[in-house]
């Protein structure tokens, strides 16, 4: 699942039908979760499946078109970034073919013992790279 498709409701939006700002973090997590686990990886298990954990450490979106109650959108996952051991997940939020808002999540690996930075393992890195990278303005 690299898309995830949806109609909004006034559960989404604030007193004037405006997608509330926060909503879009639900938005981004549940894409990035659900696209996890369709490549067999579940955010919660991953120390016990790649041996590190994983964890967030900077976020961000940017609203470059409003958005209204029913409106339908499309997040689309893209790649912003791999280093060597955090990485930056993409969010394309489109409307009638036009992206409306760009969100990003980073996260960086971490040693379960030590907490300290770890490598990213080759399996999250293969999984990553399935994802199309960013168009850049």
């Amino acid at each position: 699942m690299r898309e995830l498709s949806f109609r909004l409701s006034y559960g989404d939006c604030d007193a004037v039908g405006i997608a509330y700002f926060a909503i879009y973090y639900r938005w981004m997590e549940r894409a990035y979760s659900g696209w996890l686990y369709d490549h067999g990886l579940r955010s919660g298990e991953l120390q016990e499946s790649l041996g590190v954990l994983t964890v967030g450490v900077h976020s961000e979106c940017t609203y470059q078109r409003m958005v209204r109650v029913f409106d339908e959108l499309t997040i689309r996952l893209v790649l912003d970034r791999i280093g060597t051991t955090s990485y930056t997940v993409g969010f394309d939020f489109v409307r009638d073919g036009e992206v409306v808002t760009h969100g990003a999540m980073t996260f960086g690996c971490r040693d379960p013992e030590s907490g300290g930075k770890a490598g990213i393992p080759e399996r999250l890195l293969t999984v990553l790279r399935t994802l199309p990278e960013q168009a850049r303005a």
